[in-house]
């Protein structure tokens, strides 16, 4: 019995394009949200890291540096999530729902992470030269910009794994059916 299927989860052929919104079965939301949220924890460990390393070690000055960095990509890739976020909400969900409430809840939580995290790039690009390490202030703004971004996440993880949300083969689908054959997108 074959053990590996490689291109039916690759290709975009078969699948209808959804303009931002990504093609059906590859929404584009998903992805970009791992990279803020990575980002975000990631800068909160090194700040606290370099935090407590202070400014005697030339290495707390790399970490203080590198979550800046990582800071501002994230911050990048948010305002991307967001968008087609917004599009996703308005595009797959119906006012009075149970999930555009989850919805809500979500996106209100993830503004707010970005918000914090804008202040946060803000405070490190104008203290960046001036510190040997991560300022304590930065690192708890830094911290807290983590704890909301991962709890906000896990009401996006709510809405795929709990309520199926944009998942295109919700229900009984030839892929869960014993076979040697590979099913394409746009076929069943």
């Amino acid at each position: 019995m074959r053990q590996f299927s490689v291109r039916p989860a690759i290709t975009v052929k078969g699948r209808k394009f959804k303009g931002l919104r990504g093609w059906a079965g590859k929404p584009t939301h998903p992805p970009l949200t791992d990279i803020p949220i990575g980002a975000y924890v990631l800068v909160a460990i090194l700040d606290v890291l370099s935090a407590i390393g202070g400014g005697d070690h030339d290495w707390a000055l790399a970490l203080w540096r590198a979550g800046s960095f990582i800071m501002v990509i994230g911050l990048v890739v948010a305002v991307g999530a967001a968008l087609t976020g917004l599009v996703d909400r308005n595009s797959s969900s119906e006012a009075g729902t149970q999930a555009r409430r989850t919805i809500n809840t979500h996106a209100a939580i993830m503004v707010v992470s970005t918000i914090l995290a804008i202040v946060d790039a803000v405070w490190r690009i104008s203290a960046y030269g001036d510190h040997l390490a991560t300022p304590v202030g930065v690192m708890i703004l830094s911290v807290v910009t983590a704890a909301l971004v991962a709890w906000g996440a896990t009401y996006g993880g709510s809405l795929v794994f709990d309520y199926g949300f944009n998942v295109e083969t919700a229900g009984d689908h030839p892929v869960w059916h014993v076979s040697e054959d590979d099913v394409f997108p746009g076929s069943h």
